[in-house]
């Protein structure tokens, strides 16, 4: 349980590894979706290869896209394309570097599939148990449990029912055990080819990459595409906070007229009319800072797309402090803020 802890913490750190427990994810599901998968050849010479190569291919176009779409770089990448430049300018290597990132997670899960019924060998028996030259077979064609008796069907035909291992045709039939036997050792060692040459591709990327690239851009870009992310989720984090309390003041705001409209206006005694104007004083801290309309907003949010903030925190506006005093019905101060 510590350990699952410990991964469950992981995972939840940052952007970038909740994306890669998202795409592990993916990969488990796309296993566990083939193993429970009943998978059942037509076993008809039109439609064999076709139905083989959708199952091989198709699920893995939906596990990829799926990963495109669950990536969070892939919304941030796409808005840093599209923003005009306003006051930031455009960095390439970071939309590169966040293309590559999203390119590499969506791609875990098809790849995944794909091996899985590589090695599995069904699908690829289905689709090719018909290029098949029963040459190859010549010493248990004519035996007792060889080849069975084709007459009044043509050889593709025959060959096309060589995954059906249920059609009486080729009830106990060592042919048929031959072939598929054939077929599937072709797909394991693709298969196998497959993934030793992913795994020959990673480590040679690991190992030549730095020797060409320069190590401080590559810092840079990591940090500034690492910004990116983190600023989105603070932008997205503030909008919540400034729409609840606008929210708020707007629900306050109708209640507050619906009693004026009901309620006798009698004078108010010092303690009363204190505990008002602390309410007063506490809802101008709040985080509206001075937007009071709904134009207002939206006015603010196309200038945050257009003309994002130049990054340079030394140009920071800092808020006045808002001096407040009150005093009693005989002038004696009871409160100040300085």
């Amino acid at each position: 349980m510590e350990r699952l802890k410990l991964v469950l913490q992981y995972f939840q750190s940052n952007s970038e590894s909740i994306s890669n427990g998202i795409c592990i994810v993916l990969a488990l599901v796309s296993v566990k979706l083939y193993t429970s998968f009943d998978f059942n050849c037509p076993c008809i010479p039109q439609y064999n290869k076709l139905y083989a190569l959708g199952v091989m291919f198709v699920p893995p176009l939906i596990f990829f896209f799926l990963g495109i779409l669950v990536n969070r770089h892939t919304g941030v990448m796409m808005e840093e394309c599209l923003r005009p430049i306003g006051k930031r300018s455009k960095n390439p290597a970071i939309v590169k570097y966040m293309f590559t990132a999203m390119m590499q997670r969506a791609l875990l899960a098809p790849m995944v599939w794909i091996l899985v019924t590589l090695l599995d060998g069904k699908i690829f028996i289905c689709a090719f148990s018909m290029s098949v030259d029963p040459k190859h077979f010549s010493g248990i064609l004519y035996s007792s449990t060889g080849m069975p008796n084709t007459t009044g069907l043509d050889l593709l035909k025959l060959m096309a029912k060589v995954p059906c291992k249920e059609d009486m045709i080729f009830r106990n039939s060592t042919f048929r055990k031959a072939v598929s036997r054939y077929v599937r050792c072709y797909s394991q060692a693709i298969g196998w080819s497959i993934l030793l040459l992913l795994i020959l591709l990673g480590a040679l990327g690991r190992l030549i990459k730095p020797c060409f690239d320069d190590h401080a851009t590559n810092l840079q870009t990591r940090y500034w595409s690492n910004y990116l992310d983190i600023e989105q989720k603070l932008f997205d984090e503030t909008c919540v906070l400034h729409c609840r309390d606008f929210a708020r003041k707007c629900v306050v705001q109708f209640f507050e007229g619906m009693r004026e409209d009901t309620v006798l206006r009698l004078p108010l005694s010092p303690e009363v009319r204190y505990n008002r104007e602390e309410d007063m004083v506490d809802q101008e801290e709040e985080r509206l800072h001075g937007i009071t309309k709904q134009e207002q907003m939206d006015q603010l949010l196309e200038t945050w797309f257009k003309c994002k903030p130049e990054l340079d925190i030394t140009k920071m506006a800092y808020r006045p402090r808002v001096c407040v005093t009150w005093e009693d019905h005989n002038g004696k101060t009871i409160y100040s803020d300085v």
